[in-house]
């Protein structure tokens, strides 16, 4: 979202295009059902309209701008027009089902893993679709982090890395979690990340990948 429109057809393809090892989006139901690539359970940030996703058809959101010409995608739409490694985050617990479909058709398990706020969501999704890898996101948490992520089945955690402290990190490592950090979009940031030995790490500016194999 950094170099092209949040969530968008052609801000993943440029994801892809630079290099990166995966692509996160974000999934939201629309009224009819679809599963919508959008951050917000709204439009109005991202679009030139406004009113609530869950409160749109398919159609709707379609006639909507979602930045330079750009329309709302679905996800079997991003599933065609990348081929790249995906990390699909549940904003949601309702999309659950929906994604668990498309999953299970397009037997998506080796390229897609799943991630959310919600724990109960992560849970979910591990009912409805055998051998998926999901991961529990938080921004703010309780020392109580790694043991809902494991409760939850979660492989691993994506936590706010400016909140990210390295007794966190080991406590995951020894209980077998990766720990991805987010948003790292400074040198800084990638340096902390590298710091603090994590396992990934989420970027709004693909372009850190290449500048921070020799600065940071």
């Amino acid at each position: 979202m950094g170099v092209e429109p949040e969530n968008t057809l052609r801000s993943f393809v440029r994801a892809e295009q630079c290099g990166m090892d995966a692509i996160e989006l974000d999934l939201h139901l629309t009224k009819d059902g679809a599963l919508a690539v959008m951050h917000d359970a709204d439009v109005d940030r991202t679009t030139d309209g406004s009113g609530a996703v869950a409160d749109k058809t398919l159609a709707e959101l379609r006639q909507l701008d979602a930045g330079g010409g750009e329309r709302v995608p679905v996800f079997d739409e991003v599933l065609d027009a990348v081929s790249a490694p995906l990390q699909a985050e549940i904003k949601d617990v309702a999309a659950a089902h929906a994604l668990a479909q498309v999953m299970r058709r397009r037997d998506l398990v080796p390229r897609v893993e799943v991630s959310s706020f919600h724990d109960d969501a992560i849970a979910e999704i591990a009912t409805l679709v055998p051998g998926v890898r999901t991961v529990l996101i938080a921004s703010r948490w309780g020392a109580d982090v790694v043991d809902r992520a494991k409760a939850a089945g979660a492989a691993a955690l994506a936590l706010n890395i400016r909140r990210l402290t390295l007794e966190t990190v080991e406590h995951a490592h020894g209980e077998g979690l990766r720990v991805i950090g987010w948003v790292v979009n400074t040198q800084e940031q990638l340096r902390l990340a590298r710091a603090l030995e994590l396992d990934g790490a989420t970027t709004d500016h693909p372009e850190i990948r290449r500048t921070g194999r020799f600065t940071a």
